[in-house]
């Protein structure tokens, strides 16, 4: 919300979403095992935490587009370095030449097999499933975002809309997502509370989005040849964090900032300095939240949520400044 703060949009993202106050880890029936109050941080940076539709989302970022900028049905076939620029061919036939080229196409990116092509991708062994579902949650959940912990599994929900609820669930797997079915699912959270029960159950199956959980191995370059990785394809993470988007979004202000001031790979270079190490920070961090996640021997799990119990608020807190934290040039 701070990188919308600045460019304007702040207000329009308020009225099309639900403002969150915590973030709690709970156990199955929602007891709290750790909370995050966000209020601390609305108040160190002016600005409000908003969950939103990413439909709703995008539709005020293209608004905010000129006309014909966005330019739909261009999937990358080729990349070639031709002199001091990149010529670009596409499947539908068009090729374009470029004199600076941003890879902003995710996890499994194009542009980065061409650049660097030993980069690594990591499975880690969940499978995903996420949905929206028409649902007003009770008053107490309003506000909140929610995650529990189960034993090999999880669930996560929070409302973005006055009358509209986004939901994520994970489950390991041993070699194959499709150990899992999703028309399981409710049998796979019978144990857990009657509200997140409930949320899955209003979700029609043909809505419900299924994934493989997975992240880029940290790489040690983002730039080559006028051409710069940024969001999923530099530095794709696991969602453990809810921080995919948030960084994507992070990198496209800061490079921005970085192209106004420098040239080329001299932006470029400036950036990956800026940014590496926060957006490496949290691809680790989240990836080790998402294993002690799914824990499933009870002892280990006990014991886990006993920790997550006694952990100070203080230590959760300075977790989450390096989050807030936006690089400045």
């Amino acid at each position: 919300m701070q990188v919308f703060q600045r460019l304007g949009l702040d207000s329009k993202i308020v009225q099309n979403g639900n403002r969150i106050s915590c973030m709690n880890i709970t156990s199955p029936n929602l007891t709290k095992l750790s909370s995050i109050d966000l209020k601390y941080f609305e108040t160190k940076y002016d600005c409000q935490n908003i969950a939103i539709h990413r439909a709703a989302l995008q539709k005020i970022l293209a608004t905010e587009l000129e006309s014909n900028s966005l330019k739909l049905g261009y999937k990358l076939s080729k990349m070639e370095v031709v002199g001091n620029s990149n010529l670009l061919r596409f499947e539908n036939g068009k090729k374009i030449n470029s004199k600076i080229t941003l890879g902003a196409d995710g996890l499994n990116s194009t542009v980065r097999g061409f650049l660097f092509p030993t980069t690594r991708i990591r499975n880690a062994f969940q499978v995903c499933w996420r949905g929206t579902v028409n649902h007003a949650l009770p008053k107490k959940f309003k506000n909140e975002l929610n995650e529990a912990w189960g034993k090999g599994n999880r669930l996560g929900f929070v409302q973005i809309g006055s009358n509209e609820v986004y939901w994520y669930a994970s489950k390991t797997f041993k070699k194959s997502a499709s150990e899992h079915s999703v028309d399981k699912l409710p049998d796979f959270f019978s144990g857990y509370d009657h509200i997140i029960q409930s949320i899955i159950s209003k979700t029609p199956i043909e809505k419900i989005h299924t994934a493989t959980i997975a992240d880029l191995a940290p790489i040690k370059k983002w730039y080559k040849n006028n051409t710069c990785l940024i969001g999923d394809a530099a530095h794709a993470t696991t969602p453990n964090m809810g921080q995919g988007a948030c960084q994507a979004i992070e990198d496209a202000y800061i490079l921005a900032e970085c192209l106004s001031k420098f040239n080329g790979n001299e932006a470029f270079s400036t950036f990956q300095k800026l940014r590496m190490l926060k957006v490496n920070s949290i691809i680790n961090t989240s990836w080790r939240i998402g294993k002690i996640a799914h824990w499933k021997n009870p002892i280990a799990t006990g014991l886990r949520d006993q920790l997550i119990k006694i952990t100070p608020n203080r230590i959760n807190k300075k977790q989450s400044q390096q989050i807030f934290k936006l690089e400045t040039i």
